[in-house]
């Protein structure tokens, strides 16, 4: 009885220790920056504006003079020109300094509505890829905010949209 125990006792270890190298590994800050960024992506393309709105920190600022409830508003009001909408992210690169992270990947749109042609032929021809800069807001490895959004080419004149 005894051998069996210890071989049990031996198992658990060896069991919580593979656990625990997984979670390790899942909550990397440059895996949760990475999945964040992704799941973001994805939340818009679904047009979840709830999601996304979890995702947005509160004191969120952009080159466009974008505040948090700016960027919300213009999304939704983006979104609602599509039927469908696909959002492809290529050459992503993650890049990690806790507790900052950003997120670089040229983005093209693709889908079906009023003036999509319009909006995804401008994002579509930008040069630049877009950088989205996330910060760890607690102690919680999951807790990561979006608190900017660049691309050098991308310019939205005043009083559109």
């Amino acid at each position: 009885m005894p051998a069996s125990f210890r071989n049990s006792f031996y198992a658990g270890l060896l069991v919580a220790f593979v656990i625990g190298i997984c979670l390790v590994r899942l909550w990397g800050a440059e895996k949760q920056v990475r999945l964040h960024s992704e799941h973001l992506v994805h939340q818009v393309e679904r047009r979840s504006w709830s999601a996304v709105e979890n995702f947005v920190a509160p004191d969120y600022g952009d080159d466009w003079g974008d505040d948090r409830a700016r960027l919300l508003t213009r999304l939704r009001l983006a979104g609602r020109f599509f039927f469908d909408l696909t959002i492809t992210a290529s050459e992503a690169q993650t890049q990690v300094n806790p507790p900052q992270g950003s997120w670089r990947a040229r983005i093209r749109l693709s889908g079906r509505g009023e003036a999509a042609a319009e909006i995804t032929t401008r994002v579509n021809s930008l040069t630049s890829p877009f950088v989205l800069q996330w910060r760890r807001e607690s102690w919680k490895p999951w807790d990561w905010k979006l608190v900017r959004v660049t691309n050098e080419s991308l310019e939205i004149p005043e009083g559109e949209f």
